[in-house]
């Protein structure tokens, strides 16, 4: 496992090379197709889920075949839809 110290100088390290990719967008002209490549892949980077544990040990996980089993139950009521009309009669 890597040290505190070099986690936070890799995480200090691409930090400043994502911001000085977004800055050089914004205000230089001249800015090109690899700040922007930087830039998105910093801000997907951010999208990805690090704190993640197996569906069985997560506090409040949904069973496997609950929402088929939703699903089908709704889907094959027997209730009349509000859309269908009535009958005059």
């Amino acid at each position: 496992m890597a040290r505190p110290t070099g986690r936070w100088g890799a995480a200090l390290g691409l930090g400043a090379l994502w911001w000085w990719a977004v800055l050089r967008l914004a205000v230089a002209p001249e800015a090109g197709v690899l700040e922007g490549a930087v830039a998105a892949g910093g801000w997907g980077l951010s999208l990805l889920p690090v704190h993640c544990v197996p569906k069985a040990r997560a506090a409040g996980a949904v069973a496997a075949g609950r929402w088929r089993a939703t699903w089908r139950a709704t889907t094959a009521s027997s209730h009349p839809r509000s859309d269908a009309g009535s009958d005059p009669l």
